[in-house]
């Protein structure tokens, strides 16, 4: 493609979002599923204007892909505004761990006993299949940083952890790749250095970074009164940068550094302002930065304000808004671009896949795991079904393909993947609206 034509695509999809923008509310699709479309209609099924291989592509789609979770990651931290302790991680907790194991093995069962795929690369679509994405699950996230319901709360949470913690299953089934069905020798040291070590090292490089710079921050805008003229956008980048960087030079996960990174900054501004309200949307209202109206319970007048609550709420305002602006624009990029490829990696193979992953793998792990004091029968149905995969299966299968994948094994690997997740944009993207409609229907009807 020229940078005319790529030009002319790029203006043409976002004019496109942004006139249709007011009927997709009323509509049974997302975002995605209409880059999805659009990306088929500039591809081999179209238009043919784009042809990419991915496999030649691998290494800056990584790149790509990467950078999309990361901020993702980051932005889904900043939301989560309760304590580590409260009941609603609970099911955030079994979600990113035991229902992500039970969702390994069982696409690895289907792959190896349904598509005699071999026990190596099942294992590997398991971990790269498993984990739910950040990225595209924006509309089962929480909404904001007062929103504590169990069935989002417990989505953000999945989304925020398990793409850190499939990141080790992902090396280990490479590892069974490239050293044989027969050799074992490496698993006590991927064990130490991925499960014992980048873990846990991980999660607590973010938060310590994290609630370390939130608590500076605030402290020095406070003192030097420029609480509304520092450049927050520099202070995000910055944070997942430092927390990346360092998680992955002492051998840990970036993905679990970034997203504590996000939570760590959230309760910093918790601890400094004492609040039960979120600070920006105590300070939004009289700096102007608010699309809409206050809530009621908020502050609205400037000598109201105490200085920890300015200072916390323009920071973490305008890093919300600043991550959602590149989160959304990521997703539109990398969604029209799996689109475009797609038809030329279909294969039908993977709706059975597909299926059996979304209608019973899933569904039936979080009604197995999860007690029902935590979620209730229709909330762990809607949790079952929102398992949404996307952005970070792909770069998981960027990072594959890099990192010693075989020829013999790249084309099964890649079109399985990319039909799995075209599938889960396609019928999560129809659905996730209605039955979210009709959850918080539910919801307000329900006595407290």
């Amino acid at each position: 493609m020229s940078f005319i034509l790529c030009m002319t695509v790029l203006g043409v999809l976002l004019m496109l979002l942004a006139l249709t923008s007011s009927y997709l509310r009323w509509l049974p699709v997302t975002t995605s599923a209409v880059c999805l479309a659009f990306g088929a209609g500039i591809g081999p099924w179209g238009l043919a204007l784009v042809e990419l291989d991915i496999h030649d592509a691998r290494h800056w789609l990584e790149r790509l892909t990467e950078v999309a979770v990361l901020f993702s990651l980051f932005n889904t931290g900043i939301k989560l505004r309760l304590p580590l302790n409260r009941k609603a991680w609970h099911s955030a907790y079994l979600l990113a761990v035991p229902v992500m194991l039970a969702s390994i093995v069982g696409v690895a069962l289907v792959a190896h006993y349904l598509l005699d795929v071999p026990w190596a690369i099942a294992l590997l679509l398991g971990a790269m299949l498993s984990p739910t994405d950040p990225v595209l699950a924006g509309m089962v996230q929480v909404n904001h940083a007062q929103d504590f319901d169990r069935v989002r709360f417990g989505l953000s949470g999945e989304a925020g952890l398990n793409d850190g913690t499939a990141f080790p299953f992902v090396i280990f089934a490479l590892l069974c790749v490239s050293h044989g069905a027969g050799d074992f020798s490496w698993v006590q040291g991927w064990l130490l250095k991925n499960i014992l070590w980048g873990v846990p090292v991980g999660l607590l490089i973010g938060y310590g970074l994290g609630r370390g710079v939130g608590h500076l921050m605030i402290y020095l805008r406070i003192r030097n009164a420029d609480s509304t003229t520092s450049p927050n956008d520099f202070l995000a980048l910055a944070l997942i940068a430092m927390a990346y960087v360092v998680a992955q030079g002492l051998g840990a996960f970036g993905f679990l550094s970034v997203f504590a990174a996000g939570l760590g900054l959230r309760h910093a501004e918790v601890r400094t302002t004492g609040s039960d309200v979120p600070a920006e949307q105590v300070a939004r209202p009289v700096l102007g930065h608010m699309d809409s109206e206050p809530q009621a319970g908020t502050v609205t007048r400037h000598d109201e304000l105490s200085q920890s609550q300015l200072a916390a709420g323009v920071m973490m305002g305008d890093m919300l808004a600043f991550g959602s602006l590149v989160e959304r624009a990521m997703e539109v990029l990398l969604i029209t671009l799996l689109g475009a490829v797609v038809a030329s990696y279909w294969d039908w193979h993977a709706v059975g896949l597909g299926l059996a992953l979304f209608c019973v793998i899933r569904p039936l792990s979080v009604w197995l795991i999860i007690r029902g004091s935590l979620l209730t029968r229709p909330q762990k149905a809607l949790v079952g079904w929102f398992g949404i995969r996307g952005i970070g299966t792909l770069f998981y299968l960027c990072y594959a393909l890099a990192h010693g994948l075989p020829e013999e094994s790249v084309k099964t690997t890649v079109s399985l993947t990319l039909s799995v997740v075209a599938l889960s944009i396609l019928l999560h993207g129809i659905s996730i609206q209605p039955l979210l409609e009709r959850y918080e229907r539910s919801m307000t009807k329900a006595p407290r």
